[in-house]
């Protein structure tokens, strides 16, 4: 350990960027729905697959709102 270093938990380290973790989710509903185009027969999956990435979309969304107004630092 470095002596110059303060000592921290890791609990007041802040988490990482909310920009790629925004970035990341669109990605991954994208993703989502890209897989529609498969070559299974059934609707389930079709369900779970739009069900899934809309959850997401609505996170991010949600996200962006409630910072926007202040109500979440």
């Amino acid at each position: 350990m470095a002596g110059s270093e303060p000592v921290t938990a890791p609990d007041q380290h802040k988490p990482g960027h909310r920009r790629s973790g925004r970035i990341g989710a669109v990605l991954t509903a994208l993703a989502l729905l890209a897989m529609l185009c498969g070559n299974h027969q059934g609707k389930v999956e079709d369900i779970w697959l739009v069900g899934i990435a809309v959850l997401l979309l609505a996170i991010v969304i949600g996200d962006v709102v409630l910072r926007r107004n202040g109500l979440r630092s």
